[in-house]
């Protein structure tokens, strides 16, 4: 086993030690499977029989269970509504051994839900064919940000890290991430961030973690190659005060940039024909938080986070990774591999 292995290796058996509050928009994934019958006479479309129905963490959610499958302690903190939707997400996280007592009620409110029609034979690839969002159409009432502040400033006291998984719900307010902000200051936890459309809110942050498409948009221009990826990267980092920068680039692997220190460009692991990348942010978020909590370098919690998202890609639906999995492939693993931009 050569040296980097053994490294990352003993990170992944830290994992256990630590504890991470998760919070953000917890979300139900429902996955609705038929197979196809015939085309309809009502519309050029294509009628599917129903075979089952399968619900999993999602948002948020995913991201704790993340946490929770790589052997650590998640302690998740989020909104849920007195629906259907919110009870199934009480049983997934009671079923798989998650602590519940972070997650605040709202009457009215309506609990996400992405909805995910797949259809294939039962010799064939089920595929997406189109996704239903039911979402909250405001944020969380006054009472229940006063909730959340609660239960965050209960949590926070015992975590070593803490991960924003925001889906643009509206869970993480302005005060709830100050809260969050102070509490780091004074236990100095990490603080990470995955943000689909608020990232530039999130300032003086550990670290977050973009893909290269909300790169893009946040840079408003094309990140297509090493050096666009580091001057938009660059500019980020310095907009959002934070120490590190994780891009992930889908089949390209990932971009590390450090503030104070290089940027690396980290290949794919494994193919790069990927089965589904649903979910696969959350994978590596957590795994990179995880590793950070260890006290890893930035470049090995990195390389380690590539790693576990070259596994889940290859998985259907909304996944996780068990320890196993990751000591397993890291027998090829290598920190660094890839060019340094400066």
């Amino acid at each position: 086993m050569s040296g980097v292995s053994a490294r990352l290796r003993a990170l992944v058996d830290g994992f256990a030690s630590k504890t991470v509050v998760v919070i953000g928009d917890v979300i139900t994934d429902e996955y609705l499977y038929g197979k196809p019958a015939r085309i309809s006479r009502e519309a050029p479309v294509l009628i599917l029989r129903f075979t089952e129905r399968e619900v999993s963490l999602g948002g948020a959610a995913n991201a704790a269970h993340n946490v929770h499958a790589l052997g650590a302690r998640p302690l998740p903190i989020g909104v849920i509504g007195r629906d259907g939707a919110g009870d199934e997400l009480l049983t997934l996280f009671r079923s798989s051994g998650i602590p519940t007592d972070g997650l605040v009620t709202e009457t009215g409110r309506v609990t996400p839900i992405k909805t995910r029609i797949m259809a294939g034979g039962y010799q064939a690839t089920r595929q997406q064919v189109v996704r239903l969002d039911r979402e909250p159409p405001h944020e969380p009432q006054p009472i229940t940000e006063d909730a959340l502040l609660a239960r965050l400033t209960s949590l926070g006291a015992r975590a070593d890290a803490v991960i924003l998984s925001d889906y643009g719900y509206g869970t993480v307010t302005p005060r709830v991430f100050d809260r969050i902000r102070a509490i780091a200051r004074r236990t100095g936890a990490v603080v990470t961030v995955d943000s689909r459309y608020g990232l530039l809110r999130f300032t003086g942050v550990t670290a977050a973690t973009p893909n290269e498409a909300e790169l893009e948009h946040l840079a408003g221009g094309a990140a297509d190659d090493e050096r666009d990826v580091e001057k938009a990267g660059r500019q980020l980092l310095e907009r959002l005060d934070a120490r590190f920068l994780l891009v992930t680039r889908g089949s390209r692997g990932m971009a590390l940039l450090e503030r104070d220190g290089a940027t690396t460009f980290i290949p794919v692991h494994g193919t790069d024909e990927i089965a589904d990348v649903t979910g696969a942010g959350d994978t590596v978020i957590s795994v990179f938080t995880l590793a950070l909590a260890c006290g890893a370098p930035a470049l090995d919690a990195a390389t380690l986070a590539n790693v576990a998202g070259g596994i889940v890609v290859m998985k259907r639906g909304t996944a996780t990774l068990a320890p196993s999995e990751l000591r397993q492939a890291l027998g090829g693993a290598t920190a660094g591999a890839g060019g340094s931009a400066s």
